[in-house]
């Protein structure tokens, strides 16, 4: 039998944690180790889930020889320095998206993975997605016909932005939905997106004190003519019953296909104070187990790892939804469409 992968996790806020969890329940992986600057943070999610050593700095993680593979929860803008660092000392990688948020940042990363010959993943974790992976097969199969146009809106409660990330500023909704928007399309249609337009509109985060745009309203042409309609924004009203706001529509020359990913009539809970519909999709728990989409992606790449497995969503997948993003973001600061460029900087 194989010995069991032993993760280090940088970065353990909200997210972090959940790879925590994972690797310490996995039956392939053990939990060797969290890192966060928050020292405290890291020792709290330590004992909670049994990490055998504690770190404040992402270099000392990255360069214990103990640690074989390593998963970085930093945020979005946050993730070049310890990606290189484990990857220059031989570990294993699983980066959460995007890959990063500059061309350069983007270049840097891809030199040290490739120059290591290590494993590594992005977890765009929506491929993972039942209903996705469902559209996937059939687009596949051609029993929709010629693809031709998609519409994907992915947006997020106000909360997220004015409350659950400190670093909004720092990063924007095309970084934290976006990339999962721009390779949701990509994973469906099996195709690269040559061309982009996109407008952006900022005030009401503005008037917060969060100084970032409020939306993107994007096209995008795919290499064989389809277009795509992408909507993203985060500020929808806290009422909303779910964070997050996903629909899809996927249209052929023989069939359609209709996605409410979060409104659905799966379930509804009417309380006294509120009603909602329960997430029954991304993080569900069953026992002691979370048994979502959102979930399934982290554990996929730890069974990679110890089955010899491809991964799902590979560095170069990282690479052109960074690319793509980029040129929606020029696209929206110039008023023009944009081709997307696909080379280093």
């Amino acid at each position: 039998m194989k010995t069991p992968i032993r993760f280090g996790v940088i970065g353990v806020g909200l997210w972090g944690e959940v790879h925590a969890e994972i690797y310490a329940q996995h039956p392939y992986a053990i939990l060797a180790g969290v890192c966060d600057r928050d020292c405290g943070r890291a020792e709290e999610v330590a004992e909670r889930y049994g990490a055998e050593r504690v770190y404040g700095d992402y270099r000392e993680l990255a360069a214990d020889p103990g640690i074989d593979a390593v998963a970085v929860v930093t945020p979005d803008f946050a993730h070049r320095e310890p990606i290189v660092a484990a990857a220059e000392a031989g570990k294993h990688v699983i980066t959460e998206k995007p890959l990063a948020t500059t061309r350069e940042d983007a270049d840097a990363v891809a030199e040290a993975v490739r120059k290591a010959g290590i494993t590594f993943m992005v977890d765009f974790h929506a491929r993972w997605n039942p209903p996705l992976a469902i559209a996937r097969q059939d687009i596949s199969e051609g029993k929709l016909g010629r693809i031709v146009s998609g519409y994907f809106r992915l947006n997020d409660t106000i909360s997220v932005p004015t409350e659950m990330l400190s670093w909004a500023e720092k990063s924007s909704i095309l970084w934290f939905l976006g990339s999962h928007t721009v390779d949701s399309l990509r994973f469906l249609f099996q195709e690269e997106v040559k061309r982009v337009y996109s407008v952006s509109r900022s005030s009401v985060l503005k008037s917060r004190g969060v100084d970032v745009p409020d939306l993107y309203q994007s096209i995008l042409e795919f290499d064989s003519g389809i277009v795509a309609t992408i909507e993203n924004s985060w500020i929808l009203p806290n009422t909303h019953p779910s964070v997050n706001d996903i629909k899809v529509n996927i249209l052929g020359s023989k069939g359609m296909i209709n996605m409410d990913l979060t409104n659905n009539q799966m379930i509804e809970r009417y309380l006294a104070d509120h009603s909602d519909h329960p997430d029954c999709l991304v993080k569900p728990r069953v026992r002691d187990r979370h048994v979502g989409f959102a979930y399934e992606s982290i554990r996929d790449f730890v069974d990679c790892l110890y089955l010899g497995k491809r991964v799902q969503a590979s560095l170069d997948d990282g690479l052109k939804v960074t690319q793509v993003v980029l040129a929606i973001m020029e696209s929206a600061s110039s008023g023009v469409p944009v081709e997307v460029n696909y080379g280093p900087a």
